[in-house]
């Protein structure tokens, strides 16, 4: 109607916005579909998949680390080139999933993946292998007639065969991409954590603080540890200390530098999270000094250590050494 609709016509511009009103339900339409089937899918594999042996409970329908919600993005059989092992992966946004399959007792070979009268049931063959930790690569020869690829992650190398040279393609530019895309994500956190390294020394002063370590923290996991680390803030500039594995007691002895730019508003936070994999980083508390406070407190006496109380958590504290140096003061 609208390409018959001369531009000077009265109603061309009421059919200008019918017509986008209406691409844009469709594209809505079309994301909700895309959503109901990634969400029925990861139900699926949460339903075939036997996850035993982790560390942290894995739940696929689920928000990333740091990647929002969890996408499915593909999967296929794949074969260890060496010993010609069938294996069956499944790649997600965040991690890829080796698995093997379980044949159970009258199951007929026509039992597809993700059809909801499937009877196949699959079990982890290595622990999930994190895609911001991977380099994949084709052979020194892809031209040759085995569609093999490499997947290099930290100090182990999978060589992989895919079912076909399409596979492998498909396989390859997936994992590259998901991969990139981790990274990139993962480098703009660490950027804002950053800032305060290459921020100049504009303000009044500075704080030294060193986050020494923490005490009876809340434990997360089923074995009643954490694997705790710290944010600490000033403003926009912030500082993350390492994550240390496996305690309620870490000993961070982590060194970080704050500029002041207002002695009476400004405030030193500190929070607390437990590392997770496979979800966002859970809340262990978090405290505050202000730096009016600090100044109170030290006086002449030089660098002060101070036990703070971890706030809305039932537990912990933390143990941080300070020590503020004014540039105005001689």
């Amino acid at each position: 109607i609208l390409e018959n609709t001369p531009e000077n016509h009265p109603d061309h511009s009421h059919l200008k916005h019918a017509l986008e009103k209406a691409e844009e339900l469709c594209s809505q339409v079309n994301e909700g579909v895309r959503e109901k089937e990634n969400s029925d899918r990861l139900e699926w594999i949460q339903a075939h998949v036997q996850c035993e042996g982790l560390s942290e409970q894995l739940v696929f329908n689920s928000v990333t680390n740091c990647l929002g919600p969890r996408k499915f993005l593909h999967s296929g059989k794949l074969y260890k080139a060496k010993s010609n092992k069938e294996l069956y992966g499944f790649l997600f946004n965040d991690f890829l999933l080796l698995t093997q399959i379980i044949k159970p007792l009258g199951s007929s070979g026509t039992d597809k993946v993700f059809s909801p009268k499937s009877n196949l049931q699959y079990k982890m063959y290595k622990t999930p292998i994190f895609l911001n930790e991977v380099l994949v690569k084709l052979p020194t020869d892809p031209s040759g007639d085995e569609p093999i690829f490499h997947i290099s992650h930290i100090d182990r190398v999978y060589t992989l065969r895919a079912e076909s040279i399409n596979e492998r393609t498909a396989w390859v530019q997936k994992i590259k991409a998901a991969s990139e895309l981790y990274i990139e994500t993962e480098k703009k956190k660490r950027e804002k954590a950053y800032l305060v390294r290459s921020q100049r020394a504009t303000g009044i002063g500075r704080l030294m603080v060193n986050i020494v370590e923490g005490i009876e923290l809340k434990p997360c996991r089923s074995h009643g540890k954490s694997n705790p680390y710290c944010e600490v803030t000033m403003g926009s500039q912030c500082h993350i200390t390492k994550t240390i594995q496996d305690t309620l007691n870490p000993k961070w002895n982590s060194n970080c530098q704050f500029f002041i730019k207002d002695l009476e508003q400004d405030v030193l936070c500190i929070t607390v999270f437990e590392r997770d994999q496979f979800s966002p980083d859970d809340f262990l508390g978090r405290t505050e000094i202000r730096v009016a406070d600090i100044k109170k407190d030290q006086g002449s006496k030089g660098p002060v250590t101070k036990c703070l109380l971890l706030h809305e958590v039932p537990t912990g504290e933390i143990v941080v050494r300070l020590d503020l140096q004014l540039f105005d003061e001689p």
